[in-house]
């Protein structure tokens, strides 16, 4: 009778087990990148219109999140299998360490210092550094005049300091959690500016509720090279993320969202550029 006993409860305990283990199995990101019905998160901006954005009923737009969803088809996995996570500027190279995300397509520059941290394959899309400002504002119309100006970009971005050591010294440097707290503070003439690549701008000023508020400078001041984050040393993803990328244009799929996501705005994009090639 005892043995019984004990037999029994052995047995409920490794039934329990095994099913919590099936449980947490569907969650966890497929590391050989194959697929196979298993989960892949994907780390994006979830406030960039034309780059990506969470939209009110939940779904997810934009340019790298096209780029994000043609490549995880690439790997294996369908759109239902991907987990977008929102990943701040700030934030990437930690995701990426830690592994909360595979990879990460968030208008995210290839440079020298993030390169020491992460890999990155591509780059996609070549973009330039530009600010917006109030479409009455007529005392910016150089770099130079950004001195003593209220010059507004986002926490972990590189974008206003690039301004401020080469361009305009004397421009006041605001940091903000998000892009579209700057926006709200140049609607508001808390600050004068905001800097970011041309391309996230541009998807801010053709939005319904913006036109006609803001515009454009049109100072091609740095080169973007928009590449995508894996972790340091997985040289296996990397090579596949490239080929993914290299189908993505020679199919015409990569044309085809340029178009969809930055067409409404005017944006005048560059051309695709080739895989490893990036423009200082």
């Amino acid at each position: 009778m005892q043995l019984r006993k004990v037999t029994a409860a052995s047995a409920a305990v490794l039934a329990l087990a095994l099913t919590a283990t099936a449980c947490g199995s569907d969650d966890k990101d497929d590391s050989s990148g194959s697929g196979g019905g298993k989960k892949i998160s994907i780390g994006i901006k979830i406030d960039q219109p034309g780059i990506g954005l969470k939209t009110p009923d939940g779904k997810f737009t934009g340019f790298d999140v096209d780029v994000a969803t043609y490549v995880a088809k690439e790997l294996g996995y369908d759109a239902k299998d991907i987990n977008f996570k929102e990943t701040k500027s700030q934030d990437r190279e930690t995701s990426i360490e830690r592994g909360d995300v595979k990879f990460i397509a968030a208008s995210y520059s290839i440079n020298d210092e993030r390169l020491q941290k992460v890999d990155f394959a591509g780059p996609y899309l070549l973009a330039h550094q530009d600010i917006l400002v109030r479409a009455d504002d007529t005392s910016i119309k150089s770099p130079e005049d950004l001195n003593n100006k209220k010059l507004c970009s986002v926490a972990g971005s590189t974008s206003a300091q690039n301004v401020h050591d080469k361009l305009a010294p004397k421009a006041q440097l605001q940091e903000y959690g998000g892009y579209s707290e700057c926006l709200t503070g140049l609607e508001n003439n808390a600050v004068d500016a905001l800097t970011t690549d041309d391309s996230i701008l541009a998807g801010y000023a053709s939005q319904d509720a913006n036109k006609g508020k803001f515009k454009l400078a049109g100072f091609q001041m740095t080169n973007e090279n928009y590449g995508i984050g894996l972790k340091k040393g997985d040289a296996d993803l990397k090579k596949k993320i490239n080929d993914a990328l290299t189908k993505m244009v020679s199919d015409g799929s990569w044309e085809k969202a340029v178009k969809a996501n930055f067409g409404p705005a005017g944006y005048k994009n560059e051309p695709a550029p080739k895989i490893g090639n990036v423009v200082k």
